[in-house]
């Protein structure tokens, strides 16, 4: 293997672009390489706000193919005697091969001479140099800029391209710039290129980072945020303190700088007043600077990072104290002007304020929440909670109407929780308010109390209900409104919690609330279909991520989402026998009934019909059997289910082995399937056992 790196050094790029663009370059990189035979021993992405790096390990060339050649027919290439003739010797020779060579082929359209040739691979640095500036040039950011006149859009703009192959440097253009051997280090203080020089003992990436962190770059993203951690314990260590969990944050910064150092500074203690969410948020935007907390109280502290080798004269801290006490000063004004005006009087004002232009204002919004938790409560059997719950929801979205809000997008939600607190709702109220945005992400943690989620779960359905009814796509590139992720969000909800909320009933009271306001493009109808087939993506993403085998979840999904929870249940249940002796013996069981089954119209049992004792024995074990796993199913015991289920199969063996299922007497034959039909309704309320691939099987 030779080894690759390269860097695409750019002007600072924020850390979400320089995370997509990593993420895309060793895609597609590893991609091509495979499309084009080239064997990948390592590939691996890394950067910072100035430098997308890729290093891997390829084969030198391709892999030699063989390639076979049609010439001329063979009653035109040889005489009636085997005498090679012109066309043959012809043929031969524009192909670099002896007669001898040459061999017979049979087509469609007949028998022809042809020869096979084994292709030599074309060198990998030729492949790559070819490949990369394509690659380059197609990568693709939340926003993109042009500059120059080379007409080459990216995050931002390119200032150098290093590319190395083994020893040598690869020569391709991007946007009128070559690509070379050369790099710089720290943007302020090591600014001037150097040239990649190796030792002996060293591989050209261990050289590179070497000579980087020389110059005050330091590669990997985990280090910068080791880095980071440890400094910050450091200075914190001396008072017992430590950093306001912020994951997100640290996340970024870890991006946005290449040398870190941690900053620890502080402010008056008089803005200790404030909730420890406005203290935290006025800290993190802008100044990107960490809260410092002590037994979960906020300190008058802060930490901070530079992109520097440090801070001798604590110039940058000073600043950073200065701009804070301003922000906290403008906070603190907007928590006392905001608590002047009850929440209750604001919420007309949400009127004015568009949820989405076609779905109304936020007020009617509220409107919906409300119906949707109260119908939420009432299903769950939680009327006790209902009238909290109801409360939490007309008072969800005000917040959007005070100050600290409009200064700090980021803490809707929290402040309208924070702000129904100070004005003496109970717990189940403010809670709910504050957490019915989580989860904020695909692994952020969800509501914590049952008011919180079913808001939470509300406030989602609407959005997701609201937006698909109009017609709006969803794609691989395109979510404006977040759908995947509240989806994922509902999900969460209702799978951790195991709500038995009848879903498809969910989401067709959502969708007739929209439908009642004339506020859908598409019929009632469609919409919950559609809204249903994505869910169901986002389950079976979910699943699949949790590691459950694809045909596993397409045989518990093809029962529908009436219980979305019984679902995951049911997988687990499926997961759990996989592995067992009983596995391969229940699937094919199934798929034996189903293929007899296949076009056979229903018709009850008729036991007095029976003749045989074993198709006597096989009705009685299957009454015991449905009797006892009913409850289970009920109760969501798919394990105990399943196991009563595979009892069922000596009586069934004995019967396919014994009765001839296709009597000639009509009657008997009739009584018989319908057995067998009552058995194979009995499957599905497990799974569709008929979808699971068992081994020796193709994938249907």
């Amino acid at each position: 293997m030779t080894e690759f790196l390269l860097e695409i050094n750019t002007e600072e790029m924020p850390s979400s672009h320089v995370k997509a663009g990593l993420a895309q370059l060793k895609e597609n990189i590893g991609a091509g390489l495979g499309a084009r035979r080239i064997a990948v021993g390592a590939l691996e992405a890394m950067g910072s706000c100035r430098r997308l790096v890729i290093r891997g390990e390829f084969a030198g060339r391709q892999e030699d193919t063989e390639e076979t050649v049609i010439g001329p027919p063979q009653a035109a290439a040889f005489g009636p005697d085997g005498t090679p003739a012109a066309a043959a010797r012809g043929f031969a020779k524009s192909q670099g091969v002896e007669v001898g060579a040459l061999r017979v082929i049979e087509t469609p359209r007949g028998s022809y001479v042809g020869v096979t040739k084994t292709v030599s691979g074309v060198p990998t640095d030729e492949i790559l140099v070819g490949m990369l500036p394509g690659i380059i040039t197609s990568l693709s950011f939340p926003k993109m800029m042009k500059w120059g006149e080379s007409g080459l859009r990216f995050s931002r703009p390119i200032k150098n391209i290093l590319c190395l192959f083994g020893k040598r440097p690869l020569v391709f253009s991007v946007g009128g710039l070559e690509a070379a051997d050369r790099t710089t280090g720290h943007r302020l203080h090591a600014p001037r290129k150097f040239k990649v020089r190796r030792t002996a003992k060293e591989t050209v990436f261990e050289a590179y980072g070497r000579q980087l962190r020389k110059r005050l770059v330091i590669l990997r993203a985990e280090e910068r945020k080791r880095i980071i951690l440890e400094q910050a314990g450091e200075k914190l260590a001396s008072i017992g303190a430590e950093l306001y969990p912020d994951e997100e944050l640290l996340d970024k910064l870890s991006y946005d700088v290449e040398w870190p150092s941690v900053i620890h500074g502080g402010f008056p203690a008089e803005y200790l007043d404030l909730p420890i969410e406005v203290l935290s948020m006025a800290m993190r935007e802008g100044q990107k600077l960490f809260s410092v907390v002590k037994d979960g109280r906020q300190l008058p502290r802060f930490i901070g990072i530079t992109d520097t080798p440090g801070d001798p004269k604590s110039l940058i801290c000073r600043g950073n104290e200065r701009v804070l006490r301003a922000r906290l000063e403008d906070a603190r004004f907007f928590w006392q002007q905001d608590r002047k005006i009850p929440l209750s009087e604001r919420r007309a004002g949400l009127a004015n304020v568009v949820f989405q232009q076609r779905l109304g204002s936020y007020a009617d919004k509220t409107e919906r929440l409300e119906e949707l938790v109260g119908s939420l409560c009432e299903e769950l059997g939680q009327q006790a909670l209902r009238p909290d719950a109801v409360t939490a929801a007309g008072l969800s979205k005000i917040d959007l109407m005070t100050e600290m809000v409009r200064e700090f997008p980021a803490l809707q939600g929290k402040m309208g929780g924070l702000y129904a607190r100070e004005e003496g709702c109970p717990e189940t109220v403010w809670r709910a308010v504050y957490e019915h945005y989580l989860p904020l992400s695909f692994e952020g943690p969800p509501p914590e109390t049952l008011s919180g989620a079913l808001l939470s779960l509300a406030d989602k359905m609407d959005s997701i209900v609201g937006v698909i009814g109009l017609g709006i796509q969803v794609t691989g590139s395109s979510d404006p409104f977040g759908l995947r992720r509240n989806a994922h969000g509902i999900a969460r909800i209702i799978l951790d919690r195991g709500l038995p909320v009848s879903f498809p009933g969910l989401v067709a009271r959502t969708a007739a609330r929209f439908n009642q306001d004339k506020k859908q493009e598409l019929p009632l109808a469609e919409v919950v279909e559609a809204c249903l087939g994505f869910f169901e993506q986002r389950l079976r993403y979910i699943f699949e991520t949790q590691g459950y085998r694809y045909d596993l979840i397409n045989a518990v999904l093809a029962g529908g989402l009436e219980n979305l929870h019984f679902c995951r249940l049911k997988l687990e249940a499926l997961d759990g026998l996989k592995k067992s002796d009983e596995f391969t013996a229940l699937i094919l069981m199934a798929k034996r009934v189903n293929n007899i089954l296949r076009g056979v119209p229903p018709h009850p049992v008729d036991p007095q019909l029976f003749i045989e004792p074993e198709e006597k024995e096989l009705f009685v074990s299957f009454t015991r059997v449905e009797e006892t796993a009913a409850p289970m199913i009920a109760a969501g015991d798919f394990s105990r289910a399943q196991a009563e289920i595979l009892s069922l199969r000596p009586s069934l063996s004995l019967f396919f082995d014994r009765v001839l299922v296709m009597a000639e007497d009509p009657g008997v034959r009739q009584n018989r399937l319908a057995l067998l039909q009552s058995i194979g309704a009995l499957l599905p309320k497990l799974a569709d056992y008929s979808l699971i691939v068992v081994e020796g099987e193709k994938p249907a």
